[in-house]
């Protein structure tokens, strides 16, 4: 068994198998339409920063896109892409929902693929969560106090009320989140500016603002 494997098996003895999806189905609108997740925002591309920090504490990782799919697998090959079930852009809560036709853990920790912070243990203390709230079917980040919802931990159970909120047109993570029970954990990092980029304005602020700290 290699190194890597033997990391991964020791990591997610401590909670349920659970896989990784990264979330990057939005059209990026405010990046005029590049791919975020192969944009550099640190020393690294965002695919290789999140897969590298977090491949040893997951089963397998996906990511939902409508596109570059033959990139991403140039890139990481075992790594599995899926699009949202609907055409379209529905945001981050029919990516979630899309997932469950793919995943076969019970369990997906959800990471936007424009975060730029990737607290220590977090997958570990997601799952803490959930188990000190037995109504709870989801788990997500704060960090510095602001939410970041679509940086989540999920349960398979949680998938029907998902497909109700999306019948009725209701794409709101925050929302859906209620009827979930979320559990919240907050991170700090007084270092960080922005938890996610959004546009490409915050993208020139984070890099200034990274080399002047």
């Amino acid at each position: 068994m290699s190194r890597s494997s033997i990391i991964k098996s020791l990591t997610s003895s401590f909670y349920p198998r659970t896989d990784l999806v990264i979330l990057a189905g939005g059209q990026a609108r405010r990046m005029n339409g590049i791919n975020k997740l192969l944009q550099k925002f640190d020393d690294q591309i965002q695919l290789i920063k999140i897969y590298q920090q977090l491949k040893n504490d997951v089963n397998a990782v996906w990511i939902n896109s409508h596109r570059d799919d033959s990139i991403y697998q140039k890139i990481i090959p075992s790594i599995g892409c899926y699009q949202d079930e609907a055409s379209g852009f529905f945001g981050p809560l029919m990516g979630i929902k899309s997932a469950w036709s793919h995943v076969e853990s019970d369990y997906v920790l959800f990471v936007p693929c424009d975060v730029t912070y990737i607290p220590p243990k977090v997958i570990l203390k997601l799952h803490l969560a959930l188990t000190k709230a037995s109504v709870a079917e989801v788990a997500y980040v704060e960090v510095n106090s602001q939410a970041l919802y679509p940086f989540c931990l999920v349960k398979r159970s949680a998938y029907t009320t998902i497909c109700k909120h999306l019948a009725q047109n209701q794409r709101s993570l925050k929302q859906c989140f209620l009827d979930l029970h979320a559990q919240v954990i907050n991170f700090k990092n007084q270092a960080l500016f922005f938890h996610s980029i959004n546009s490409i304005d915050e993208l020139q602020q984070y890099q200034q603002l990274k080399l002047l700290h």
